[in-house]
C-alpha cells in the first residue's frame, strides 16, 4: 500500500465539513493549524504540495447569516465572495509561521476544458511550485454557473492533480475509506485497503452519503479516482477530522488507496500522442539534438511552420528531412510561430508586440517518438 513518503508532488483536497464548524459556521482554527504543520512536514521533505480547499461558501454563509439549506445561485455566489477572502487569509496565517508562502488560485471547469486556458493554468501552477509556493485552489464560485462548474471539489482536485502532474491525490473526507456499503447502515460493510481497478461492481457499491456542508459523496470520489489514476496519480480517501490528518495517514490510519495505472509523465505523453495534430513545425539539426536531450523547443530551432493551428493545439514535430519525431502542445498560434521562427526568445516581445513565453513547446508538453 502506498504512503506519502512515495509522493513527490501531492495534491490534498479539504472538504468544507473539516474546515468549518457546522453548528457555528466558524473556521476550525485548531484543525487548520494542525494541517499547516503537516504541510510544513511534507515541504521539509522536499515535496511539492497543492491544497484544493472547499469552505468559501460555508464561511460566507455564516458571515451573511444565510440559512443552512440549499442556497440559490446568487446567494451561493455572494457567500463565496465574502468567504473566499477569509479562507485565503486563514491559510496564509496558518502557513506563514512555517515560512511557507501561499497563493490563491480560482478556477472553473472551462479552465480545464479549453486547452489554451489549461496551458495557462498549468504554466502558472508550475511557476508557483518552482518558487516553493503552496497554491490554495478552489472553484471560482463567484462567477461559475452550472454550465461551467465542476460542482464538487473531489473532481476539481483530480483535475488539478492531472494539471500539475501530481503522483498522489489525498481526499481528506468524513469517512476513512471506500466501503462495500454504507458502514452507517450496514454493519457488515468492509473497507477496501487498496483498489487496483475500478470495476462496475466497485462503482455499484458507491452511495451518495455526504455531510450537510459537503456536496460530494462516494460517487464523486470514484469519479475523481478514475481521472487521477488514469493520469498516473495514486489516490487515497482518508478521514480528515483528526488533528495532523496527513501525518496520521503516513502512520497507518485507515484509508483506501486507488492504484495509479502508470506514472504521470507516461500518462501525459500518451494523452498528447492521442490528440489529432493541427499542424507541424520543421526543425534544424541542432534543435532535434537538443530535444533528444530533454530540452524544450525554442523558436530559434524552427525552420518552417505549417498550419493553421491555435495556441494549445497538438502539432507534429518534423526533422529537416520531414520525418515525424514526436508531438507537442504549442504555446503559440501558427501565425505567431511563423513570425518568431528562427529568432531568439529574447526577440519575441519585439516581434509580437507583447511579452511571450521562451519556448514554442515546453518539454513538459512534448511526446517524442
Amino acid at each position: 500500500m502506498a504512503t506519502l513518503s512515495d509522493g513527490k508532488r501531492i495534491v490534498v483536497k479539504i472538504g468544507s465539513a473539516l474546515l468549518v464548524d457546522r453548528a457555528t459556521g466558524k473556521l476550525r482554527a485548531e484543525w487548520l493549524h494542525s494541517l499547516a504543520q503537516d504541510v510544513a512536514w511534507l515541504k521539509g521533505q522536499g515535496k511539492d504540495v497543492v491544497l484544493v480547499s472547499s469552505g468559501s461558501i460555508a464561511l460566507g454563509r455564516g458571515v451573511l447569516g444565510l440559512p443552512a439549506t440549499t442556497l440559490a445561485l446568487e446567494q451561493s455566489q455572494a457567500a463565496a465572495a465574502v468567504g473566499q477572502i477569509r479562507l485565503a487569509r486563514a491559510y496564509e496565517e496558518a502557513l506563514e509561521p512555517h515560512g511557507i508562502t501561499t497563493a490563491q488560485v480560482l478556477v472553473t471547469l472551462e479552465d480545464s476544458a479549453d486547452r489554451r486556458r489549461y496551458l495557462n493554468s498549468r504554466a502558472t501552477m508550475e511557476q508557483l511550485l518552482s518558487l516553493g509556493v503552496v497554491p490554495i485552489v478552489n472553484e471560482n464560485d463567484t462567477v461559475a454557473t452550472d454550465e461551467i462548474r465542476f460542482g464538487d471539489n473531489d473532481r476539481l482536485a483530480a483535475q488539478i492533480a492531472v494539471t500539475v502532474a501530481a503522483d498522489q491525490l489525498i481526499l481528506l473526507s468524513d469517512v476513512d475509506g471506500f466501503y462495500s456499503a454504507n458502514p452507517n447502515d450496514d454493519p457488515d460493510a468492509i473497507r477496501y485497503e487498496t483498489v487496483t481497478t475500478i470495476t462496475p461492481e466497485i462503482e455499484a457499491q458507491a452511495g451518495d452519503a455526504g455531510s450537510g456542508l459537503s456536496k460530494g459523496g462516494m460517487k464523486t470520489k470514484l469519479m475523481a479516482a478514475k481521472t487521477a489514476t488514469a493520469a498516473g496519480c495514486a489516490m487515497a480517501i482518508s478521514e480528515g477530522s483528526p488533528l495532523r490528518p496527513l501525518l496520521a495517514l503516513e502512520n497507518g490510519a485507515n484509508a483506501t488507496w486507488f492504484t495509479a495505472q502508470s506514472d504521470p509523465q507516461t500518462a501525459r505523453k500518451l494523452w498528447i500522442t492521442a490528440m489529432k495534430p493541427r499542424g507541424s513545425v520543421t526543425l534544424d539539426a541542432g534543435a532535434v539534438a537538443a530535444m533528444s536531450r530533454g530540452k524544450s523547443l525554442l523558436p530559434a530551432g524552427v525552420t518552417a511552420v505549417q498550419g493553421p493551428f491555435a495556441r494549445g493545439d497538438s502539432i507534429s514535430i518534423l526533422t529537416p528531412a520531414g520525418h515525424t519525431i514526436g508531438y507537442g502542445l504549442t504555446r503559440y498560434s501558427s501565425r505567431e510561430a511563423e513570425i518568431i521562427k528562427g529568432h531568439q526568445s529574447s526577440e519575441i516581445e519585439e516581434l509580437l508586440g507583447s511579452p511571450g513565453r521562451a519556448a514554442l513547446i515546453h518539454r513538459d508538453d512534448l511526446a517524442l517518438s
